[in-house]
């Protein structure tokens, strides 16, 4: 696999201006250093696309979006699958405005495991209320929440949503999309 380009930036301001922000796969500034996310691989994209669609589905105040440019104090992040509520949605093709309210982030071979969890802990920091964290490979979510400690969840173990979201949906029900 390719490695993802980075470098570093001045500010959070000069990333906004970049002209490659539009590009695919997305870019993102964290902790002062712009990268390119990783090209999506095929379970990547199905968990990608079932999850949307499961939310969606979920019939409620939120909207789950694929990849969405989401813009918070230091960072401009964009998580695998955003969750906000249908009030926050931006007017116009801008970015969101704060952290998701739910991000869910589908680990990638060769990602940093590390990172991953740093973003979506600065989203909780910033007012996010839900964060998941997907390893296919261990075939286990990791549920991060502002106030509790994370949960490691696998097999049959209901995963938690946000309160407003009619969802049952176990550990094993998401890797059961995978092929094989």
């Amino acid at each position: 696999m390719v490695q993802a380009q980075s470098r570093t930036t001045d500010s959070l301001a000069e990333f906004l201006r970049s002209p490659n922000l539009e590009e695919s796969p997305a870019w993102e500034l964290f902790v002062g250093v712009v990268s390119q996310k990783p090209l999506p691989t095929l379970y990547h994209s199905i968990l990608q696309k079932r999850l949307v669609s499961a939310i969606d589905g979920a019939g409620s105040d939120y909207e789950a979006f694929p990849e969405l440019h989401c813009v918070l104090a230091e960072n401009s992040i964009v998580p695998d699958v955003t969750v906000i509520g249908r009030g926050r949605c931006p007017l116009g093709n801008q970015p969101v405005s704060g952290p998701p309210d739910w991000l869910i982030e589908i680990l990638s071979p060769d990602q940093s495991t590390t990172k991953l969890i740093a973003k979506i802990q600065a989203c909780l920091v910033e007012g996010g209320h839900l964060g998941w964290l997907i390893d296919a490979e261990e075939r286990v979510v990791m549920v991060f929440w502002p106030d509790r400690p994370l949960v490691l969840l696998r097999d049959d173990e209901v995963l938690p949503v946000l309160d407003a979201i009619n969802l049952n949906l176990t550990v094993a029900q998401v890797f059961d999309w995978l092929p094989g």
